[in-house]
């Protein structure tokens, strides 16, 4: 008889890992694959997140004379391995957050997607962005870790506390500071990620199945896609990120965003646009990518 081979192409859709098949098996493969990858991008991308949060929450303009100061801090003046190492703050509470994110994101948009398509929403790039919508609302449980990150990252006298004294001088509800913005942020942010990465596969290249991608197709939709959320909603996280950082005390973002348009005019609300657009896309396919793998592989093991 005619051996049948049962080899899977790894065809990697950028938009969510597959819903093709399900079961307990399959969902500790997405589970461990997306948490890998998860691991992965916040080891090779903090750095670039922490340089593009400490330009969006500086206050004043940057120029050649004081780009250290801004991006190293207390360490521009110390030598190369200093200011390496200062790049990494928070990272702790960042690969908390990065890890569970991932998960909940990519693991949960096609369920969602789903959701919409049974509501009757036929068009796939509305029924992704919509999904993603979603789901980038429901975020905002995860934004104390986040918000960790962030103050870590930009403010010099958080990194002297541990959590425990963090927590005792914040309070868990300034935790949750700025989830106002966060959520508006969020929503669109994730429509224009998954929405534009599924136009393009859809109109562009023409695809019924996004498993139907090359790499090539999947690495031109996904920074289709990321490029659109990074733009179309910068300045809501120049907003958030300095609400969150701590610098700014009790300032509401109503008043945030009017300080910025008196003080710092209105490009100061595209601050830090280039390295995070330059993070965001590489992040969005090395992590599609390994956790493609991964699952694809995995699933075969349980």
């Amino acid at each position: 008889s005619r051996k049948v081979c049962s080899y899977r192409p790894h065809l990697h859709p950028a938009m969510s890992p597959s819903t093709s098949s399900s079961g307990t098996g399959k969902a500790q493969a997405r589970f461990l694959g997306s948490a890998v990858a998860g691991v992965g991008e916040l080891l090779l991308f903090h750095p670039v997140d922490t340089i593009a949060k400490r330009l969006m929450n500086n206050k004043g303009n940057v120029h050649m004379n004081n780009l250290h100061e801004v991006i190293f801090q207390d360490t521009h003046s110390g030598s190369h391995a200093d200011k390496y190492r200062s790049l990494f703050p928070g990272l702790g509470y960042g690969a908390a957050y990065k890890v569970t994110q991932r998960i909940y994101k990519w693991g949960g948009q096609p369920y969602v997607r789903d959701m919409m398509k049974n509501a009757g929403v036929h068009n796939k790039t509305l029924q992704n962005g919509l999904a993603g919508s979603m789901i980038g609302i429901g975020e905002v449980v995860l934004l104390p870790l986040d918000v960790l990150k962030i103050k870590m990252q930009t403010n010099v006298e958080y990194r002297k506390l541990s959590f425990s004294q963090i927590l005792k001088q914040e309070g868990l509800p300034n935790l949750y500071k700025g989830w106002q913005w966060t959520m508006a942020r969020n929503a669109p942010g994730s429509f224009y990620l998954f929405g534009a990465n599924a136009f393009v596969q859809q109109y562009v290249f023409r695809l019924d199945d996004a498993k139907q991608a090359t790499w090539v197709q999947n690495t031109i939709s996904s920074t289709a896609g990321s490029v659109a959320s990074v733009v179309g909603t910068a300045p809501l996280d120049v907003v958030k990120t300095r609400i969150q950082s701590g610098s700014y005390g009790t300032t509401s973002g109503v008043l945030i965003c009017g300080n910025i348009l008196k003080e710092e005019g209105v490009g100061a609300f595209f601050k830090g646009i280039v390295p995070k657009t330059l993070t965001v896309g590489p992040k969005l396919i090395f992590s599609f990518t390994v956790a493609q793998s991964l699952i694809a592989y995995l699933e075969t093991r349980f």
